[in-house]
């Protein structure tokens, strides 16, 4: 049994529980967990707002940070007393195609999520995440947090980080590359930090200048107001890739027509319908892609722990007791504050 904090229900607060977790076995490698971040997934699926998925109690947070306490007879790759990490996955079907490539996240069995999941070893009947005092994950889903990445920092790379590192390699983002980033908050911090590290030049895409000089302290070197329509005609046909990490429903069409020839706007915050329709003709006079990326495999996961770590990267983060949870939900509700939250899982004790 580990403690732990859970949703009850859609409605009602975080509140202290207990959980049971399996034992290890062959493959398996137990983690004691010091940190654990909070994404806008947790707290969608905390409140039921994904079309009624959730199953209660669930115990959310795929942003994990621990030290191992034990491997099973059968694990190469671990040893007790490593610092690893966890994100949004603990298993796939690892037979498929996309499996065998290294990208479980598009496992075409169903990839099982680190909460809210059905559990696929029958312990417990859906999986349970890390806001908890400790988790059993088989190896292969076990990433190692390099040297030199600060623990609490490295846990939304888990999530955020790779969220906007699978992208930019998959379309190949270098030197001489001009990405856009629509939104910015921790996803959009993440991205602009990520594409400066790659050689890119960045246009930061935001609803009001208000987050202007945050966007230019994390690197950016250009920032549009989405209001200001003269400033997205200057920029008309500028950009080779825009990120979207707008959360919801939102009309393509004027960041659409920033794009070059062969540009790609790419939906990761969005899982909804997109508003307004997208005129046919913009795409097929520039060989314009509408297109969608989803977290990432587990070596594209490590790949981004050890270039954040060689490069200096990391989140910017607020840490907080488990006693802020329900706070920072509030929050994270309310907006994007442009920082992660990361719990400190010693609390729990407390």
């Amino acid at each position: 049994m580990t403690a732990a904090w859970a949703a009850s229900d859609a409605t009602s607060p975080l509140e202290p529980t207990t959980i049971e977790r399996r034992e290890v076995g062959p493959t398996d490698v137990a983690i004691d967990i010091t940190y654990c971040g909070i994404c806008h997934s947790d707290v969608h699926t905390a409140r039921n707002e994904w079309g009624g998925t959730t199953k209660y109690p669930v115990v959310p947070g795929h942003e994990i940070v621990g030290r191992v306490t034990a491997v099973g007879a059968d694990v190469t790759r671990r040893a007790v007393g490593d610092l690893v990490g966890v994100g949004c996955l603990v298993d796939s079907c690892g037979e498929c195609a996309e499996c065998r490539e290294g990208l479980q996240n598009y496992c075409r069995q169903g990839a099982t999520g680190t909460y809210n999941s059905p559990d696929p070893h029958g312990t417990m009947p859906r999986t349970a995440g890390g806001y908890s005092g400790s988790i059993v994950v088989t190896e292969d889903f076990v990433v190692s947090i390099p040297d030199g990445l600060d623990p609490a920092a490295a846990a939304p790379i888990l999530c955020a980080g790779i969220t906007m590192y699978s992208p930019l390699r998959h379309h190949q983002v270098g030197p001489g590359s001009k990405v856009g980033v629509a939104g910015f908050g921790g996803l959009g911090s993440m991205a602009v930090k990520l594409a400066k590290a790659m050689g890119a030049e960045v246009t930061v895409i935001t609803r009001t200048d208000r987050k202007a000089d945050d966007a230019r302290k994390a690197g950016a070197d250009h920032v549009l107001v989405a209001a200001d329509r003269e400033q997205l005609k200057a920029a008309n046909r500028s950009l080779d890739i825009i990120l979207s990490t707008i959360p919801s429903s939102h009309d393509l069409m004027p960041y659409l027509r920033l794009l070059k020839r062969d540009g790609a706007y790419v939906v990761l915050g969005a899982i909804e319908p997109l508003r307004e329709p997208v005129n046919g003709g913009l795409l097929a006079g520039n060989r314009i892609s509408v297109t969608g990326s989803m977290i990432g495999g587990l070596p594209e996961t490590q790949e981004v722990l050890d270039f954040c770590a060689e490069h200096g990267i990391a989140s910017d983060v607020q840490v907080i007791g488990v006693d802020g949870i329900n706070a920072a939900y509030d929050e994270l509700a309310a907006g994007d504050p442009g920082y992660r939250y990361v719990i400190d899982m010693s609390t729990l004790a407390k």
